[in-house]
């Protein structure tokens, strides 16, 4: 038996961007449609609002995710960025924050609780905090884990490194030593070349002159 749901195949924006920011008011400080994305940027106090008029009025139902963003040069560095669905239209929208280390931005947990976890890997890897989540904290990190390893000032090497101790039969923590310093790769094509000099290029150089010479003296 076929069983044929009522939502489209192929969701149209059309329309969407312009009833939204109607609706939701001033709560919205701008809106666009980018690479085929409907994106609101929000007040940050108004975010439990808005996300609960887009769920009850409609039809967003599911809360797919929440990422973070990271934005050092801005006076409020971070954005949190909500992912969702509506079943019924076939249809996804991003809504977004600003938001700085000190302020918190309001919970959602009390519209989907699965946003819990989600809030937690958003403070974890960013320490953006969450005010009214019940459970904050560490999700991904071990722990007394230092940082917040998806910020963009956080050393790529991070702060300690650990490893099973065979003497003191436990895991310890020690600061990074690395065997070798890091490289810096260009990532230029091989055609293209790169602008320095590598160590033993001298070499060819001197090659091609001596075999030149040599040429000379035939």
């Amino acid at each position: 038996m076929t069983v044929v749901h009522s939502a489209p195949k192929i969701a149209s924006n059309e329309g969407v961007l312009d009833a939204l920011t109607k609706a939701l008011g001033k709560s919205v400080i701008s809106g666009e449609e980018k690479h085929g994305e409907i994106i609101l940027t929000v007040a940050r106090d108004s975010i439990v609002d808005v996300l609960r008029s887009l769920r009850h009025d409609h039809a967003y139902q599911q809360m797919m995710e929440i990422a973070g963003v990271d934005y050092p040069d801005r006076a409020e560095r971070f954005e949190v960025v909500y992912m969702l669905l509506s079943l019924t239209k076939n249809h996804r929208i991003m809504v977004k924050l600003s938001t700085d280390e000190a302020t918190a931005v309001p919970s959602i947990t009390d519209l989907w609780p699965n946003a819990g976890w989600l809030e937690r890997e958003v403070f974890d890897m960013y320490g953006v905090k969450f005010a009214g989540n019940p459970d904050l904290r560490r999700i991904l990190t071990d722990y007394g884990f230092e940082g917040h390893p998806f910020r963009k000032d956080f050393p790529m090497t991070g702060y300690t490194e650990l490893r099973y101790s065979e003497d003191e039969k436990r895991v310890v923590y020690e600061p990074v030593k690395l065997a070798q310093d890091m490289r810096t790769f260009d990532f230029l094509s091989p055609w293209e070349g790169a602008e320095y000099v590598l160590p033993g290029d001298e070499k060819a150089e001197g090659g091609d002159a001596d075999k030149k010479a040599a040429e000379k003296k035939s």
